[in-house]
């Protein structure tokens, strides 16, 4: 084995939104980051714009093969780039509404509390939207909750397609209000002609994991990224729960480094897996896993694209995603159980169309995007022991049975009577594959409890005292938004506890 011979005092496993933000967050603490990632960067490539490439060829996604409960096996919707998943976000930051952090009570069941209030995260959501550049105006979304700050920037302005729509909405008694959005529409527009939802990018307008928290720790000579860089292994102390050793693999060599904190940051399913593949004599069941819920309580949103069409009906715009409903989030309308929230895809195209619709002839695929707009109804999925994550070896096993949808099909019927109310005489949805998952969380949950919960409020093991955990993985619930900006925020939190407590001794 080779080691490698530059000791790190933090190792960073990850560099989506948890690692990368942990990063900036520990950027000033004048000790030696190291960032594993095992994929590369982003090329600025031709492809990025190539819609065949994208959805019909998968070019970027990995080969990566998961099973199902029925062990059939599938490509996941993740992919491995500086940057992580939000190489391919829609860049929707959106916060979580105060009543996401209280036990909520759904048709499908109950969404837990968290262990700490919306008060204790509101001033890292600042310091989020700050860091991402959010683009966003807080007055017409009526679940809103309390910020101390407002956005820095304007909102991104409707394109003119879609300004009609949203009138059309408003003239229902409905609140559509603007996404908030972690775009510069400008520098976008001079360089893309596609929409920014799923396409992926260098360094043109979206600030993701890479070119917001990244680009700003390139400065820090005690920061180093290395990429291609594979963990495989956490060690722990003979005499104790540390983790006294990271195992990774990279251009075919096993290298390891002995760090003084592991921050974990590989994503919900890759974080358990690592944990659980982590088991020695000590730890037989895998590490931060006394609780026995490593690996369990997986969520995914419950996703399904609206689309509305009309002939009379003429969609020019570009990229499309601009505002969302949230009229049915705390409730169905008429004081029911919450039912979720809605926003616009990014614009879909006939050639988008195409990779789910190879047979049909272009042209049919060309018109009916022209006079369709496109919607994602989501809803809460909530957390259940019995979905999770298994290994074999090296084959990760995802089981996974849906929950809540009653509620999330109810949501879709809202969305689509106001369409048809909007003029669109054909509604069509399609559910998001449940093999598929994208949003996923919930696999490493913090909470008050070590026999429930594997880790603290602030994302520490409870059972390895320099193993934080901090990406979509600690997160006791799913709630019904976009879950990138409440991920950015924990880690600031979680970065600052470092600095303030740990650092300081």
């Amino acid at each position: 084995m080779h080691r490698d011979l530059n000791h790190p005092d933090i190792v960073i496993i990850g560099s989506g939104i948890g690692g990368a933000t942990m990063a900036f967050g520990l950027a000033n603490s004048d000790l030696k980051i190291l960032i594993l990632e095992s994929g590369e960067q982003m090329p600025d490539s031709p492809d990025n714009d190539d819609q065949q490439k994208i959805f019909s060829q998968q070019h970027f996604k990995p080969d990566e093969v998961w099973f199902d409960k029925d062990n059939k096996a599938f490509r996941p919707g993740n992919y491995y780039y500086v940057g992580g998943n939000s190489k391919f976000y829609g860049a929707v930051l959106a916060r979580y509404r105060q009543e996401d952090f209280e036990e909520m009570i759904h048709e499908g069941g109950v969404s837990p509390a968290w262990p700490f209030g919306y008060a204790e995260l509101e001033p890292w959501y600042c310091a989020a939207e700050k860091l991402y550049r959010v683009r966003g105006d807080s007055q017409a979304d009526p679940t809103e909750p309390p910020r101390s700050h407002p956005y820095a920037f304007a909102a991104i302005e409707d394109e003119a397609d879609i300004a009609i729509v949203r009138r059309r909405l408003q003239k229902q008694g409905l609140s559509p209000y603007s996404l908030p959005l972690a775009v510069d529409i400008a520098q976008w527009s001079q360089s893309r002609k596609v929409p920014w939802d799923a396409h992926p990018h260098y360094f043109n307008g979206k600030f993701d994991a890479e070119t917001a928290a990244l680009s700003l720790t390139a400065s820090h000579s005690n920061i180093q990224l290395l990429t291609g860089s594979k963990v495989i292994r956490l060690k722990t102390a003979a005499d104790g729960g540390r983790i006294e050793e990271v195992v990774y693999q990279r251009n075919n060599q096993t290298c390891s480094v002995r760090p003084q904190l592991v921050i974990l940051a590989a994503g919900a399913v890759h974080s358990a897996a690592l944990l659980l593949k982590s088991k020695n004599a000590r730890y037989p069941n895998g590490l931060a896993n006394r609780s026995g819920m490593v690996g369990r309580n997986f969520m995914n949103h419950n996703c399904t694209a609206v689309v509305g069409f009309s002939h009379r009906y003429c969609n020019r715009s570009v990229y499309q995603k601009t505002f969302g409903l949230n009229d049915f989030y705390l409730s169905d309308g008429a004081g029911g159980y919450p039912l979720g929230n809605i926003q616009l895809l990014g614009r879909v195209s006939g050639q988008i169309l195409k990779s789910s619709l190879p047979a049909a002839p272009g042209f049919a695929l060309n018109y009916f995007s022209r006079h369709s707009i496109d919607f994602y109804a989501m809803s809460e999925d909530l957390p259940s022991p019995d979905n999770r994550i298994q290994l074999d070896g090296d084959k990760i096993t995802l089981h996974w049975e849906r929950n809540n949808w009653a509620a999330h099909t109810r949501l879709v019927k809202k969305l689509s009577n106001a369409l048809k109310k909007c003029g669109f005489y054909f509604v069509m949805s399609k559910p998001f594959d449940k093999r598929t998952p994208s949003h996923q969380c919930g696999t490493v949950r913090m909470g008050i409890d070590p026999e429930r919960d594997p880790l603290n409020s602030y994302c520490q093991a409870w059972e390895h005292e320099n193993l934080y955990v901090v990406d979509a993985s600690f997160m006791p619930s799913s709630a019904a938004v976009n879950p990138s900006l409440t991920i950015a925020a924990q880690a600031l939190r979680v970065a600052d506890h470092i600095m303030q407590h740990r650092l300081a001794k």
